[in-house]
């Protein structure tokens, strides 16, 4: 007699099911972050672009046309995710975008800057108790974390990538 195990059916059978339930909970995760994100700001850009030139890094002008693109592409990124199209290529872009945002509000924080990350709409000055740099932080890295899952394990429950690409 050999040494041999066999594994229970129902557990192999349930672990890609769960597997995917998890994916496709990160993919409307950040991919409805995003979309909420970037349909907050569409609608004023000149509000975006004001967020992005409070953090004080990038030059006046390309602070302005990175706040006045940002939104369309936090609606992209969000739409393919929350429809699980191209997941690996819109994880990946949408966790390198949260650590950006990870990136710029920590280095607000160690400026003193006192800022509203602009996230959500809003953006600019805000009173020292207003600045909230450590929940926006923490929320940003858990975004990234939901995009690391996805590059990871694109495959995903009910996810387009599937059903038109074979994915």
């Amino acid at each position: 007699m050999t040494g041999t195990t066999t594994a229970d059916p129902t557990t192999t059978s349930r672990r890609p099911l769960v597997l995917d339930v998890l994916g496709l909970l990160a993919r409307l995760v950040l991919g409805g972050a995003l979309l909420l994100a970037g349909g907050l700001k569409i609608g004023n850009p000149s509000g975006s672009a004001r967020a992005v030139q409070a953090y004080d890094v990038l030059p006046f002008e390309v602070a302005r046309v990175v706040g006045y693109g940002l939104p369309y592409v936090e609606v992209i990124l969000g739409l393919l995710l929350v429809l699980g199209l191209f997941t690996r290529a819109s994880a990946v872009l949408g966790g390198l975008l949260m650590v950006v945002f990870v990136v710029g509000i920590a280095q607000a924080w160690a400026r003193g800057l006192t800022i509203d990350c602009g996230c959500f709409g809003g953006g600019g000055q805000v009173a020292a108790d207003q600045t909230e740099y450590g929940t926006e932080i923490l929320r940003d890295l858990g975004l990234a974390l939901c995009g690391a899952y996805l590059v990871v394990r694109p495959r995903t429950f009910a996810g387009l990538d599937r059903a038109l690409l074979g994915r």
